[in-house]
């Protein structure tokens, strides 16, 4: 359902006026365009309650999709990514490496995490329950919970790393414990998102980085790359097909969970955001405002034109429309349901 950058969006977001500056959080502006300006990412956590994040702080809240209000939180980051366990329980992780919590349905938001000083945005979160959670974000930043986020564990996994960086490490951790650290703090790939089917999770980022867990992150299997790019967008489809989607264009498709991919050639180049299942329709999101649509379980994707060349950098399905949030907003695109 959702995006996580690093992406060539990355360019327009970094550019933002991002507050790392300052130790101390600022309250995001109460903005009367907050839905027109750059938002990352949204959640649609029932029928009656849509979150979007984005750009500034900024959060907004929707009971029908169509009418939007924002919220005031307690920070200026750029947000990233927004996730719900419940109607109630909901986080938001972005630059700062900061982490936003709502237990009232994203009506009021409270702080739980930001660091400035790491100078490291988050990408993703997921959370089982809500009491058990992972954040994660560049180089291989990687945060626990267990109480509902009141506390945060940095988590490093060593199996995450490359075989050859592994001993050298290991090495390090003997010889020198603080150079360990330092290179602890960068060994890592950026990890772009991570996703859950029944009880596998499945981790994807930097340079074909894919990863596998099946007690919720607390071991890891990394997977040889099948592809030597970034990857941003990843779902299951009701065939129980996975499609992977990132850099230039570049789409994956694997029958057997991950264990074998093949290329998914569609004539598009645009950086892909976004990989969206409902129904049996998979659409794919991107930059310059592309929407790719398959309804072959993603053997073949179909250019769909959008309103114009905005970067599309998630999407929800609602009804026959496709609510998405955009480098200028939240638009709604009309869609055709295959008869």
């Amino acid at each position: 359902m959702k995006v996580k950058l690093l992406s060539s969006v990355a360019a327009l977001l970094l550019t933002t006026q991002i507050q790392a500056e300052s130790a101390a959080p600022t309250p995001s502006y109460m903005m009367p365009l907050a839905e027109k300006a750059v938002l990352t990412d949204l959640i649609r956590v029932n029928d009656q309650l849509f979150v979007a994040v984005g750009d500034r702080g900024h959060v907004l809240v929707s009971k029908d999709s169509s009418h939007w209000n924002q919220i005031q939180t307690p920070v200026q980051s750029l947000f990233t990514s927004v996730y719900f366990s419940d109607d109630k329980h909901g986080w938001a992780v972005g630059h700062d490496a900061t982490i936003i919590a709502t237990q009232d349905g994203g009506q009021s938001w409270q702080l739980q995490q930001f660091k400035p000083e790491t100078d490291k945005p988050l990408f993703d979160i997921l959370f089982a329950d809500a009491n058990n959670g992972i954040a994660l974000g560049a180089y291989g930043m990687f945060y626990r919970t267990t109480d509902g986020g009141k506390s945060w564990l940095d988590e490093f996994h060593l199996e995450l790393v490359g075989a050859e960086d592994q001993e050298y490490l290991k090495e390090l951790q003997e010889t020198d414990p603080d150079a360990y650290l330092d290179e602890r703090a960068s060994v890592l790939p950026h990890f772009n998102r991570i996703y859950q089917h029944n009880n596998v999770l499945y981790l994807i980022g930097e340079a074909g980085f894919f990863a596998t867990s099946s007690d919720f992150g607390k071991s890891w299997t990394r997977h040889p790359e099948f592809y030597n790019g970034s990857l941003f967008g990843l779902a299951m489809t009701a065939k129980n097909t996975l499609i992977a989607a990132g850099l230039r264009g570049n789409v994956f498709r694997s029958t057997d969970l991950g264990q074998s991919w093949q290329e998914v050639q569609h004539g598009q180049s645009s950086t892909l955001n976004s990989v969206l299942t409902d129904a049996g329709t998979i659409y794919l999101t991107g930059n310059a405002g592309t929407l790719l649509v398959s309804q072959d379980d993603g053997v073949s994707f179909t250019s769909v034109p959008t309103q114009d060349s905005k970067a599309i950098l998630n999407a929800v399905a609602v009804k026959d429309q496709l609510i998405i949030v955009t480098e200028a907003g939240i638009r709604t695109l009309a869609i055709k349901k295959p008869e």
